[in-house]
């Protein structure tokens, strides 16, 4: 079988969507930060060690890849194609996600949340290449993470925002408020 991928732009200019004839991920999604995160699965180390890779994000056939703009997109997509055909054939999509494990451990509050999420939220952050990750709930106060290509977009701390709160808002409690936690990239 060959390996085919067709490469999308996506609302943030740092990153790219990489959608693939094979998934990356037969169950849920996870985001690696880091080569040390990376490193049980080879196909997502060796796209973290790429040369300006800040983070890489496998959602079912989807791999989206967030750069820090030292290197110009045409270069990195080609070190990008050829790491995946070289790598994607011999990737285990079954592997298990920290997130995976993770949300198992959720209270039943958070699975409420996260439930709600799935359905209004997620489907739109990661047609564009991203998602969001609940963090905590203490009292009204929701700390969420935003992954993938949602990590560094502008638009994620105000439109996006006032979404996820305007949903969780209405199905869940209508006094929860959003925080996000930034990360370390976001421009």
């Amino acid at each position: 079988m060959d390996v085919k991928m067709m490469i999308q732009p996506t609302p943030n200019p740092y990153a790219k969507k990489i959608i693939c004839n094979l998934d990356v991920i037969n169950e849920g999604k996870v985001t690696f930060n880091s080569c040390p995160e990376a490193e049980h699965v080879p196909l997502a180390g060796a796209l973290m060690d790429l040369e300006g890779v800040s983070q890489v994000h496998f959602f079912e056939n989807v791999i989206t890849v967030t750069q820090d703009g030292s290197i110009p997109w045409d270069d990195l997509l080609e070190s990008i194609e050829t790491v995946v055909r070289q790598q994607l054939l011999d990737h285990d999509a079954n592997f298990v996600s920290h997130e995976q494990k993770r949300r198992q451990a959720l209270s039943p509050e958070l699975q409420a949340i996260e439930a709600i999420l799935d359905k209004t939220i997620r489907p739109a952050l990661q047609g564009d290449g991203g998602d969001v990750a609940v963090l905590e709930l203490e009292g009204n106060l929701l700390t969420i993470r935003y992954e993938g290509a949602c990590g560094t977009c502008p638009s994620s701390m105000s439109g996006t925002l006032m979404a996820i709160q305007g949903v969780l808002r209405d199905e869940y409690n209508p006094e929860i408020e959003v925080i996000p936690i930034l990360d370390e990239g976001y421009n």
